[in-house]
């Protein structure tokens, strides 16, 4: 069968140990990054399956409609909000969605988030960058023991950069939906006495939501408004979860007084077309919160086994099973 790969934009894929499994078929992979719904058409029609690399491209019904030829959709985890499965269903494409990550109770994601922290806590890059335009230092950095550090929702990733958080001497408070803080005072950790106590109290906001419908806009204006100057906003969940908007305007008007993004409303951003990469009090970095090396081996393991499944007539992970009854 003819696989198409597309927004694989370190081309991790071949580098894999699962990419070997696809010999005898032909695949292309491409790397480019793009927002375009019309290059997706070009990279993709023609082919029989399509590769999708977590959540990089939005796949809507009439780009699905100018691919007449694709069979199937294999997504790498089972976060599909990118991909129009009722479209994919009515035009009889099966898509498998499995999931990539076991249980562990930390994650490069959280990895990620404290690297955040401590780079812009530390005046990392503008030191680094100084430093090799001939200068020495000029910032004063602050630290991290002793201060507050708020995580809003206590799963997987949230409660991994709390317990981070508690190994540095922080003082760690947590807010979120009723079953997220029960699981974080059964660790021993502080709830907030409200969500206004939590925006206004905490030094460091360290946001671990789940994108969807319920979640959009979650953080609000108000939220942003009560935290304090010094304090420092860190998003590696999702753009959305924060009302439209508010974020650039909170940081103009200095509450909260920093933030360290990584991720956008629309993604790839290029041409550094976004207004937070136009501020000096924002570290934004390109949503590299899942991207690591043995995260990708298992990203695209589950990608290929659901191929190879679909390829010998018994796909797995398939989320529009209705599909499969018609064939």
């Amino acid at each position: 069968m003819r696989i198409a790969v597309i927004h694989d934009y370190a081309d991790a894929l071949r580098k894999t140990r699962a990419f070997p499994k696809l010999a005898g078929h032909e695949v292309v992979i491409y790397n480019d990054p793009y927002t375009d719904p019309a290059r997706v058409v070009e990279q993709v029609k023609g082919f029989d399956i399509l590769l999708l690399t977590q959540q990089r491209v939005n796949i809507t019904r009439d780009i699905l409609k100018q691919l007449p030829q694709l069979k199937f959709i294999s997504q790498t985890g089972r976060n599909v909000s990118h991909l129009d499965v009722k479209a994919c269903t009515e035009l009889g494409i099966p898509v498998s969605a499995g999931g990539h990550e076991g249980k562990s109770p930390y994650t490069v994601t959280g990895e990620l988030a404290w690297a955040l922290i401590l780079a812009s806590l530390r005046h990392l890059p503008y030191e680094v960058e100084q430093l090799k335009q001939g200068h020495w230092h000029t910032t004063v950095g602050t630290r991290l023991h002793g201060s507050t550090l708020g995580i809003y929702s206590f799963g997987r990733i949230g409660s991994g950069v709390a317990r981070v958080g508690r190994a540095f001497g922080m003082h760690v408070v947590c807010w979120g939906r009723e079953s997220s803080l029960a699981r974080a005072k059964e660790e021993g950790f502080e709830i907030a006495a409200s969500r206004e106590a939590f925006f206004e109290n905490s030094d460091i906001v360290s946001l671990h939501i789940l994108s969807n419908d319920a979640t959009r806009g979650i953080i609000t204006a108000a939220d942003l408004a009560r935290m304090k100057t010094t304090a420092l906003l860190v998003n590696t969940s999702r753009a959305p979860i924060i009302e439209d908007g508010a974020l650039v305007e909170a940081l103009k008007k200095g509450r909260p007084g920093f933030a360290a993004i990584d991720v956008f409303e629309e993604e790839p951003v290029l041409g550094a077309n976004h207004p937070l990469l136009k501020m000096k009090n924002v570290l934004c970095t390109p949503h590299l919160g899942y991207n690591e090396k043995i995260s990708y081996e298992g990203v695209y393991a589950g990608g290929v086994e659901q191929i190879l499944a679909y390829a010998a007539g018994a796909p797995v992970n398939v989320l529009n099973l209705e599909v499969l009854a018609k064939k």
